[in-house]
């Protein structure tokens, strides 16, 4: 095998740099704001708060996460004393609900408005008005065609 190096497709796609992007946001940046919530459980905070009527189910296919993973981050939530999972009917099905406690909601929007300013600052040191806009527009349009693509349905 030669020294040369050759560059992947894959390492200097578009792909890829958001992927490690997602990372780095998963691995680090929710815990630099939190000693008390981890990144997912701080997603599932955020989508129980926007979505307040979602069951158990609904919540893992937002969240991105299979139902024994979710199962998990809303024990631990729990255990906490963040979350309150209930009984609750969809339809005519039963289904698990959930909802923020009022330490939930305090340890939520702790969280959020200690990463809103950093998050903020690091965009427009990035970005000018108008790129965040468009880059902004052209992820949720990407997003949208990778979840019809593997259909993400709730």
């Amino acid at each position: 095998m030669n020294n040369t190096s050759k560059k992947s497709p894959y390492n200097e796609s578009l792909f890829f740099a958001i992927e490690q992007i997602a990372k780095y946001i998963q691995e680090d940046y929710i815990a630099k704001y939190s000693d008390v919530i981890t990144h997912d459980e701080f997603r599932t905070l955020d989508i129980i708060t926007y979505n307040p009527d979602v069951c158990q189910r609904d919540l893992a296919k937002l969240a991105l996460r299979d139902s024994v993973r979710i199962g998990r981050i809303l024990d631990s939530l729990e255990k906490k004393g963040l979350v309150e999972r209930f009984n609750d009917t969809k339809g005519k099905r039963l289904v698990k609900k959930m909802k923020l406690t009022e330490k939930g909601e305090n340890v939520y929007l702790s969280t959020l408005n200690s990463i809103e300013p950093s998050t903020e600052k690091l965009l427009k040191e990035t970005f000018s008005s108008n790129q965040i806009e468009e880059l902004s527009v052209s992820l949720k349009k990407l997003h949208n065609a990778i979840s019809q693509t593997i259909k993400v349905e709730v």
